[in-house]
C-alpha cells in the first residue's frame, strides 16, 4: 500500500520548482494522488472534465469544488460536448486542449496526471496487439516535455506509474478520504476497459512486481534507442534530428511528433520508415536526408527567389522549405550545424 514514499524524491523536486496542475476525476487513482501531494505539502489546483455521461457525473464535479475550497486550491472545471461516436479520442483530445488552455493562461509549468501500473499494463497490451516497436511498449514517460506553441512548452509528470489500482484503492480506504467509483470502467464496450478486464487485471494480480521491473527495463532499452539519434536544431516548430542511419528515423519521428502534439499510428510510422518523405496526417512534412530527420508543419506558400536559392545552396528538404520561410528560420542557420 503506498505511503507518501510512493512519490519519489526526483518527483518532488521537480514539483516543488514549479506552479503546478492536477489532472482530477475524482476517481480512485487521482484522489489518492490529490492526498498524497497534499501529504508533502505540494502546492497544486485541479482540473475536471465533466463528460455528462453519468448520474454522478455532477456530483463528481461538485465534489471537486468543495474538495478544493477546503484546501485553499484553485478548482478548474469544464463541461465536455456530446460526442456521437470515438468517444475515447475525442474525450482525450478535448481533456488535454482544456489542461493546456489552462497551462497557457494561469501560467502552470507542471501537468500531474494520476496513470498507474493498470493504465501501463493496459497500454502495453493495446499496443503489443496493433504492433509496436521498444519505443511504444515502454508505454507511458514517467517525466516529459510538452510542447503547447512555439514558444511554450510544460512538464508532464506522471508520479504513480509504479503502484497499481488495488494500492491505491487500499491508501484511500486506509485513510478515510473520498473517492467516486467511476462504473464506466465496468462498460467492456470501451477498448481500454475489455484489455483491463480480460488481461491487465488477471495479469497484475499474480505478476505486479515482475510487470513493474519490466516496465522499468523497457524504459531503459528505449533510452538506449534514443542515444542512436541527437538533436541539431530546435525552433518554433521544426526538429532536425540527426541519425546513424535510416533504421530508427521512425522512432525519432514518433519522439519530436509528440513533443509537438501530434501521436503516430502504426500505419504512419510505417509509411515514415519505408519512405524518405512523408506528409503525416496533411499537417507535418517528415524527410530524411543525408543522415538527417527534418520536421516541420506542412505547408505550401510562396517563397521569393533569393529565399529559393538559399535553400538551394544549404539543400534544405523542398517540404521543409516554406515553413522556414515563413517562421523566419535561416537555412543557412540549420544546415551548417
Amino acid at each position: 500500500m503506498p505511503d507518501q514514499s510512493a512519490l519519489s524524491t526526483e518527483h518532488l523536486s521537480l514539483l516543488a520548482k514549479g506552479k503546478n496542475l492536477l489532472a482530477f476525476s475524482a476517481g480512485i487513482d487521482s484522489s489518492a494522488l490529490f492526498f498524497l501531494l497534499l501529504e508533502h505539502h505540494i502546492h497544486f489546483d485541479i482540473a475536471l472534465v465533466n463528460y455528462a455521461t453519468r448520474a454522478q457525473s455532477d456530483h463528481e464535479e461538485m465534489h471537486a469544488i468543495s474538495l478544493a475550497k477546503r484546501y485553499s486550491l484553485q478548482a478548474h472545471t469544464v463541461k465536455a460536448p456530446q460526442w456521437k461516436s470515438d468517444f475515447e479520442a475525442n474525450a482525450r483530445i478535448y481533456r488535454y486542449d482544456f489542461f493546456e488552455s489552462l497551462i497557457a493562461v494561469h501560467g502552470y509549468d507542471t501537468l500531474i496526471t494520476a496513470h498507474q501500473l493498470n493504465d501501463q499494463i493496459e497500454w502495453f497490451l493495446m499496443r503489443l496487439c496493433r504492433g509496436a516497436g521498444v519505443s511504444e511498449l515502454a508505454g507511458i514517460d514517467p517525466v516529459s516535455t510538452r510542447l503547447i506553441k512555439p514558444d511554450r512548452n510544460y512538464t508532464l509528470i506522471r508520479p504513480l506509474l509504479h503502484c497499481t489500482k488495488k494500492e491505491l484503492l487500499e491508501y484511500l480506504q486506509s485513510h478515510h478520504y473520498p473517492y467516486f467509483i467511476d462504473e464506466s470502467n465496468q462498460d467492456t464496450s470501451y477498448e481500454r476497459n475489455r484489455f483491463r478486464k480480460l488481461f491487465g487485471d488477471p495479469l497484475l494480480a499474480q505478476y505486479s512486481q515482475g510487470i513493474t521491473r519490466s516496465f522499468e527495463y523497457l524504459r531503459h532499452d528505449k533510452e538506449l534507442c534514443q542515444e542512436k539519434f541527437r538533436s541539431i536544431f530546435a525552433k518554433e516548430e521544426l526538429r532536425v534530428v540527426g541519425l546513424d542511419g535510416d533504421a530508427y528515423k521512425s522512432k525519432a519521428a514518433d519522439l519530436c511528433l509528440k513533443e509537438l502534439g501530434y501521436l503516430l499510428s502504426a500505419r504512419q510510422r510505417e509509411e515514415i520508415k519505408l519512405h524518405d518523405e512523408a506528409v503525416i496526417g496533411g499537417r507535418w512534412a517528415v524527410v530524411y536526408q543525408d543522415n538527417r530527420l527534418y520536421i516541420a508543419p506542412y505547408i505550401t506558400s510562396a517563397m521569393p527567389k533569393f529565399f529559393k536559392e538559399l535553400c538551394r545552396i544549404y539543400k534544405l528538404p523542398s517540404k521543409i522549405r516554406p515553413y522556414c520561410y515563413l517562421a523566419r528560420i535561416d537555412p543557412g542557420q540549420i544546415m551548417e550545424r
